[in-house]
Order: structure tokens, then C-alpha cells, then sequence
């Protein structure tokens, strides 16, 4: 029993299985950041959010109005935000989704149509991910109330995979375990 434990220890100490460990840890994270829930806000630089994982179907489309968030990703180019969405989810059937503040996060943090790899990347390198390391991107997952709003989305959408705290968990493993990311 003694060796089998040894065996066991010197296994979990190897580099392959803190790759592993980390592969499975970002895995997860992956499937809440790509989630609609997660990457609908996380838009690219043509500005336009997308309804999608919704009553409105699975197929991503343009934000109703053809509203454009613009560069102060709060849309006030154009029709701010505010002007529908309020600071809590609307209890009607598609009603607009609330929160304390709404905003899209910004054009560098697109998620929105990547690959694991490209998002993967994208999340340990600072200057593509709100100059955070992998533990404050955690934290920004474990306090930020508009990212709990993909957790609590209103009537008729999809609510992102796993919990916050889930989330933040894998976070840590990823991190501790040398963050790997998939070759593509």
C-alpha cells in the first residue's frame, strides 16, 4: 500500500500530469468564455453585441436596433446602453437583461468567435486582458457583479456553464498547473 501511495505522489509531481491537470482546468474555463452568456460582451471591433444562447434562438445575430456600442463600449455614440437596459433583468418574456452598470468589455478583450487556443492566449497575456494576471482575472470573475449577471440572465436565456465559484477554482488550477493552452 506504502508504494502504491509513492507511486501515486511522484506521479502528481510529474510535469505531464500538471499539464494535464491544467489542459482540463482550462477547459472548463474555456467552456464558460466561449458560452454566449460570456462572449456575447466579449464582442469584437465592429462593436455590434449579439443576441445569442437566447429565446431568441442559438444562432448569434446583431443586437436589436443595430445598436453599436462604439468606442466607450456603453454605446454613447449612439443610443446608450442605459436607455434599455436598466439595473436589473426585465421580467418580461424577452425583455432587456439589467445590471448595476452595462457596458461590452473592451475591443482587446474579444472573445467572440475565437478558438480555445486564441482565447487562451489571450487571457495570459496582460496586454490583451485588462493588465491582470491569471489570479486578478479570477478575482475580476469572483467580484465583478456585471460578469455574475452571465450566472443570473433573466427569463428565457441560457445561464453560463459551472458556477463563479467553480470558475474562479478552475482559474487557480489552470494558473497553478502552468496555464497551458491547447496548440490550437
Amino acid at each position: 500500500m506504502m508504494i502504491r501511495y509513492a507511486v501515486v505522489i511522484l506521479l502528481m509531481a510529474s510535469p505531464a500530469f500538471a499539464q494535464d491537470a491544467g489542459t482540463a482546468a482550462w477547459t472548463a474555463v474555456y467552456e464558460v468564455f466561449s458560452h454566449p452568456r460570456c462572449a456575447n460582451c466579449h464582442v469584437g471591433p465592429d462593436n455590434v453585441p449579439m443576441w445569442s444562447g437566447s429565446s431568441y434562438g442559438a444562432k448569434p445575430r446583431p443586437h436589436g436596433m443595430n445598436t453599436s456600442a462604439g468606442a466607450s463600449r456603453i454605446g454613447a455614440e449612439s443610443i446608450p446602453c442605459s436607455s434599455c437596459h436598466a439595473l436589473q433583468n426585465s421580467q418580461l418574456p424577452h425583455g432587456p437583461p439589467g445590471a448595476h452598470e452595462w457596458l461590452l468589455a473592451p475591443v482587446t478583450m474579444q472573445w467572440f468567435g475565437k478558438s480555445s487556443a486564441e482565447i487562451c492566449s489571450q487571457i495570459k497575456d496582460p496586454a490583451r486582458n485588462g493588465n491582470r494576471t491569471i489570479a486578478a482575472v479570477a478575482k475580476h470573475i469572483e467580484d465583478e457583479p456585471l460578469v455574475h449577471w452571465g450566472w443570473t440572465p433573466g427569463p428565457g436565456r441560457e445561464p453560463a456553464p459551472h458556477s463563479v465559484a467553480q470558475v474562479v477554482e478552475f482559474l487557480k488550477q489552470w494558473d497553478a498547473a502552468g496555464a497551458p493552452c491547447p496548440a490550437k
